[in-house]
């Protein structure tokens, strides 16, 4: 009898890894499969979101609405404004959401979804252009539309050849394929990227300037070169940075003088009781301008294997300080 059960388990593994693999092998060729389909229609449907003075207003029902959804925040993240309405909700108000300066791009794979083809007398009357994407070219929706994008698949991924698979996947690939070939249209960069999306890491790393997450005012160590040893250690004990700065009357950085200085005086026994700032610093220290990134500071310490650097201004006076606990805080690093 275990015998048996761990036969059926066996099978049951086997079986599991077998419709996983057929899935992902129906979902590839779905995908190339669109290649075929890409010519002068899809460069129609580009241009024309291209021009749009409005937004590009994607709809979809079920399944093609999810992928709307994804559609109308890709698009709109990467510099085409966009938005999703649902047709089932334009037909009860939503549809004076659309205005003659959009363009609607219409998502569904049998192009007859009822709540989509009710509007579309409507959408007509307004003038607002249609672009189809369905998998029958020979449907109501097709009809309707002014360009037609044919994201048409073989067949499901379903055993079935029921629930929406391949044919989600293949909209959801066009979908991308229409919003990278936009954005390279627009000559949209990094930077647009990022301010769009100033809460993720890039949006961090491209936005956050030093002047964001350095300490400025009080909070910067700082002594004059004539300052005694004793006055030093006090101040970067204060200030917490495992450094201080040695700065002249002019503001100007005349050295540093770091955690890692004082082990290597300790190590060769010097009495340090009567010294001065400028007699245990180290000049020429490594420095970052007020309004570089942020990420840039990251890149000099890692480069030079330090943990803080000072931070100046135009003039190349001493205006704040920033180390690696405090780009962990702003999530830079």
């Amino acid at each position: 009898m275990i015998e048996q059960a761990s036969q059926n388990t066996a099978a049951r593994a086997e079986q599991v890894i077998r419709l996983a693999r057929e899935t992902l092998d129906i979902e590839s060729d779905a995908v190339l499969g669109l290649k075929r389909h890409i010519g002068a229609t899809f460069v129609q449907a580009v241009d024309l979101m291209l021009k749009v003075r409005g937004r590009v207003v994607v709809m979809g029902m079920g399944k093609s609405g999810h992928i709307g959804r994804k559609m109308a925040a890709t698009l709109a993240s990467t510099g085409t404004p966009a938005m999703f309405v649902h047709p089932a909700e334009a037909s009860h108000g939503d549809l004076g959401m659309i205005k003659p300066v959009d363009v609607v791009l219409a998502i569904s794979n049998s192009g007859e979804s009822e709540e989509l083809i009710g509007i579309l007398p409507v959408l007509k009357r307004l003038e607002v252009p249609v672009i189809a994407m369905t998998g029958n070219s020979e449907s109501t929706l097709a009809r309707y539309a002014d360009i037609l994008l044919d994201s048409g698949v073989e067949k499901e991924a379903c055993p079935l050849n029921l629930a929406p698979t391949a044919s989600t996947t293949a909209q959801l690939a066009l979908g991308d394929a229409l919003a990278v070939a936009l954005l390279d249209a627009r000559g949209f960069k990094a930077e647009d990227f990022a301010r769009s999306h100033p809460g993720g890491a890039l949006g961090r790393k491209l936005l956050t300037h030093v002047s964001d997450v350095m300490r400025s005012g009080q909070d910067v160590p700082r002594v004059g070169p004539r300052a005694s040893f004793g006055e030093l250690m006090r101040e970067m004990s204060k200030k917490g940075l495992g450094a201080t700065a040695v700065v002249g009357d002019d503001g100007q950085i005349q050295g540093i003088f770091t955690d890692g200085d004082l082990r290597r005086l300790m190590e060769t026994g010097a009495d340090l009781r009567s010294a001065v700032a400028e007699e245990v610093m180290h000049i020429n220290p490594r420095t970052i301008a007020l309004d570089a990134l942020a990420v840039d500071a990251v890149e000099l310490m890692e480069t030079h294997r330090i943990t803080s650097v000072l931070v100046v201004d135009a003039a190349g006076r001493l205006c704040g300080a920033v180390n690696t606990n405090d780009l962990m805080r702003a999530k830079v690093i």
